[in-house]
């Protein structure tokens, strides 16, 4: 294993010797400076695990390249040494993030077991940012797989949004993605080092909710033993992402207005006030406007939530994106269950895109992962796929007479191919009509007919 870096800044050249000499003989790698400019130099061309620093130097003191470590070295840990140990000194240091303050002379013991704790929590921080990095590179905007111009819509609109605290109600059927866009919100905005927090508000009994966003005071209601912690806590500092709100209480529903413009609520059977800072991300799959109409929702808190509206469309209405998420769903499947297959079809992409996918991504992720554990050959086939896929797929290629003229009934199949033939082009009018074999003004004349040349991009 690679020997911890430790950076030793002490100006009496004995001291420093002594401390480089024990420390390398207990395995570690040192760095010995006099100053505090030579350590900031040290600092600068390459990474220490741990700086031990005395408080007073000629250029400098301790607490100095503390505040310096904090704010550009944030993976490093520093214990302070001095020769006049006060216990003002001490919590200074600590409370300036040193993790631990020594006084001279230094005790061989004392110093090697403060060197190993450090250590060890300078090895916890790294994992830890670690970790969140990689939490941040999966949940990012840039992993939302999509080249439909909706969607590349709403990325500009979070892009625009996810710096700010504002409110952010998202709508669209169940299975198009609203829990992982909420995640990439959050990422995307100065929140990222603090907690993100999900509650399927549906998936929790109506006498509980309140409790499991609020918390609840001991006593306050049969089976509560003691005092707990709402989620609306959990996610102070962060995000908090309310799926399926529509199931909320009129009861909640207050408490949600007053939290969303005083950032403040009483716990269930508690007097006590708490005041959080958390941003606060929405979702229906039930039209909300609908809801307020026939009194199930309240009308001052759907304006309220509604600052910002997302509306994901389904994946019938996507269809470019078929071919991209089900390519992406077979490479993470081959890994998870360790299973070799070098694509997808071309038949069996032409199936996935006849079927009208009422369970949308989540549906697709399903029937990807099930084709990857039962086919058989190097490549996914119409017949690895469900029963129902297969014969949507059938059904849409037998035209059936319905009473139309010729004209009419080839006007939605037309309708359809443009609109693929311009999602596949970025809806470019002039790449489009190329592909098409027809001139320019034809497809303009066609998408106006068809209601689509408001979303073209020219």
């Amino acid at each position: 294993m690679k020997k911890p870096r430790i950076l030793i800044v002490d100006d009496d050249s004995i001291i420093l010797e002594s401390l480089c000499e024990f420390l390398n003989l207990e395995g570690y790698e040192t760095t010995g400076v006099s100053s505090f400019r030579q350590a900031l130099e040290k600092l600068r061309q390459q990474p220490f695990s741990l700086v031990i620093s005395d408080v007073n130097m000629p250029d400098g003191d301790g607490f100095d390249i503390l505040k310096i470590i904090k704010k550009e070295f944030p993976q490093t840990v520093i214990i302070i040494i001095t020769g006049y140990g006060t216990i003002e000194s001490a919590v200074e240091a600590i409370k300036l993030g040193a993790y631990d303050y020594l006084t001279k002379p230094i005790i061989d013991d004392e110093l090697i077991l403060a060197v190993q704790r450090a250590i060890h929590q300078q090895s916890l921080m790294s994992e830890n940012m670690i970790l969140r990095s990689q939490l941040e590179n999966k949940y990012s905007l840039e992993n939302i797989i999509s080249q439909d111009y909706k969607m590349a819509k709403i990325f500009e609109l979070i892009e625009a949004v996810a710096q700010s605290n504002t409110t952010i109600l998202m709508t669209g059927p169940s299975g198009t993605g609203k829990s992982k866009l909420a995640r990439a919100i959050h990422y995307r905005s100065n929140r990222r080092s603090g907690p993100f927090i999900e509650v399927s508000c549906g998936a929790i009994p109506e006498t509980l909710l309140e409790s499991e966003l609020f918390g609840h005071a001991k006593g306050s209601f049969t089976g509560a033993v003691g005092d707990k912690e709402g989620k609306f806590l959990a996610a102070n500092g962060g995000t908090i992402f309310l799926d399926e709100i529509s199931s909320a209480t009129p009861a909640l529903q207050v408490k949600l207005l007053r939290v969303l413009q005083e950032k403040q609520f009483e716990p269930v059977g508690s007097n006590k006030t708490y005041t959080v800072d958390t941003r606060v991300v929405l979702a229906s799959n039930e039209n909300l406007e609908t809801a307020v109409s026939q009194g199930r929702f309240r009308e001052d808190l759907y304006y309220r939530i509604n600052v910002v509206s997302i509306d994901l469309p389904p994946l019938n209405e996507r269809i470019s994106d078929v071919p991209l998420l089900a390519n992406f769903f077979l490479k993470n499947f081959c890994t998870q269950h360790s299973r070799a297959k070098e694509g997808i079809t071309a038949e069996a992409i032409q199936c996935l895109q006849q079927y009208n996918w009422p369970g949308n991504i989540r549906e697709l992720e399903n029937v990807i992962e099930r084709a990857v554990l039962l086919s058989k050959e190097s490549y996914i086939r119409p017949e690895d796929m469900p029963d129902k896929i297969l014969n949507a797929s059938q059904k849409s290629q037998q035209p059936t007479y319905k009473g139309l003229t010729l004209k009419d009934a080839m006007e939605d199949p037309e309708k359809k191919y443009i609109i693929l033939a311009l999602e596949a082009n970025s809806w470019n009018r002039q790449e489009t009509a190329s592909a098409l074999d027809i001139n320019r003004t034809t497809l303009y004349k066609k998408m106006k007919r068809y209601g689509l040349e408001d979303e073209a991009e020219n």
